[in-house]
């Protein structure tokens, strides 16, 4: 995994107000700790920042650092519940060849054979990697599986280093029977089609109209 280098300057103002004027001026309150150190206080640029979260597990090289530049890893990202935007950071940080347990997203290719659904019930796995070796995803191809197909973790290809830190036996995904119109429709309670078709009220009897009585005509005496 590339590192990304950032620099960090250190901040001595704590509190909302405090972080609210550093997130005006583009930056991101962030702490950095590990290792047995005492946790530094620090400020990130906005942007660079948000761009390399979208990294999964991204190595950072974080520069401006009492006594040199050190490698961090994201331990935990607040942001902004409407926005999106990154409000707060935390970095733990690591050694080249030190092994850390992280969660690596599964990525699924492919489609599964015609009449299956596919099930996934992980979107990613902890793996015991090391920290600058941290794989961006375990792909799993599942062109042309069938119904009853299943992967597992113990099944997952894991790049050299990895190892699971998970059991072998947990269910990845897998492949069910696609549902029938009628298995959707009992799902929801709706009623066949025939019974769940209201009855039409018959139309009223027309009533004919009563002939006007016939007037009488009396000749003129």
């Amino acid at each position: 995994m590339p590192e990304v280098r950032i620099a960090a300057e250190q901040r001595s103002e704590f509190g909302k107000g405090a972080a609210r004027r550093t997130r005006r001026e583009g930056r991101v309150p962030a702490i950095i700790y590990g290792h047995g150190t005492e946790t530094r206080h620090v400020t990130l640029p906005g942007h660079e920042l948000m761009m390399a979260l979208k990294t999964p597990n991204v190595l950072f090289r974080i520069d401006g650092l009492p006594g040199g530049n050190q490698l961090a890893l994201p331990k935990a990202v607040q942001r902004d519940p409407i926005k999106g935007s990154v409000e707060h950071v935390d970095l733990i940080m690591v050694r080249r060849g030190e092994k850390v347990t992280v969660e690596v997203p599964v990525q699924v290719t492919g489609e599964v054979f015609p009449g299956g659904l596919l099930d996934q019930q992980i979107i990613t796995v902890p793996l015991e990697a090391e920290a600058t070796h941290i794989p961006q995803s375990i792909d799993i191809d599942v062109e042309g599986m069938e119904i009853g197909a299943a992967v597992h973790a113990g099944d997952l290809t894991l790049p050299a280093g990895a190892a699971l830190a998970v059991e072998p036996e947990t269910l990845v995904l897998h492949v069910l029977a696609a549902p029938t119109a009628e298995q959707i429709e009992a799902e929801l309670g709706v009623a066949p089609e025939a019974a769940a078709a209201e009855e039409v009220p018959a139309a009223p009897e027309a009533v004919p109209a009563e002939a006007p009585a016939e007037a009488s005509a009396e000749q003129p005496g």
